[in-house]
């Protein structure tokens, strides 16, 4: 059976991060999710993108219109994914600036039809409706394929059984929706990442 990829990405700003424990379990349980597909496993390759370690790059990027390697690599295995997880936490009742960022510099396309789980951190349980009334409509607009189900965890979710329930039912409806799309075209190393129109018109 063919492998599919699954890019994770997590705009956790700690080290250690609740946001990359959250983003881990999530990778972990669709993989797992995967295996049972359809009782066909379904082989899964997971590529974890750290946005802390890209934040110059990010920084540099909307300033310049050029993407250092390392953050041109992470946003080639993005566009490129059969299925993405993505985690950030909460602030001021919506995504960090850090999950925005880069987004701003996704490829246009990148994300047309790819199944994406959305999750999120935060202190209380009180910044959860940030997933629907933030993430949703900006995934929505990338033109991704959000699954049903996303996941918030507050602090003191860690340790309880509701959060396993949510990450599991999420993890299999993206498994199953990475299942059902026809797997990514590998890249081509020699293609061109932009148009002449575009770099003429200055996009």
């Amino acid at each position: 059976m063919t492998t599919r990829t699954l890019v994770v990405v997590s705009a956790g700003l700690s080290v250690p991060s609740s946001t990359r424990l959250l983003a881990d379990r999530l990778a972990a349980a669709t993989v797992a999710a995967a295996g049972r597909a359809a009782g066909d496993a379904m082989p899964v390759e997971v590529t974890h993108v750290e946005l802390r370690e890209l934040a110059h790059d990010i920084t540099d990027h909307l300033l310049t219109g050029f993407a250092p390697a390392a953050l041109r690599r992470a946003l080639d295995a993005v566009a490129a994914a059969d299925g993405l997880i993505a985690v950030t936490p909460i602030f001021n009742a919506s995504y960090s600036g850090l999950f925005k960022s880069f987004t701003d510099v996704l490829d246009r396309t990148a994300l047309d039809g790819t199944p994406v789980l959305l999750a999120a951190t935060g202190g209380t349980a009180r910044h959860s409706l940030a997933l629907d009334h933030a993430l949703r409509p900006l995934f929505a607009y990338l033109r991704a394929a959000v699954v049903p189900t996303g996941v918030f965890a507050a602090t003191e979710d860690f340790a309880g059984g509701a959060l396993r329930a949510r990450i599991d039912r999420a993890a299999a409806e993206l498994a199953d929706a990475m299942a059902r799309r026809e797997p990514a075209a590998p890249a081509d190393p020699f293609a061109l990442t932009t148009d002449f129109a575009a770099l003429l018109a200055g996009d």
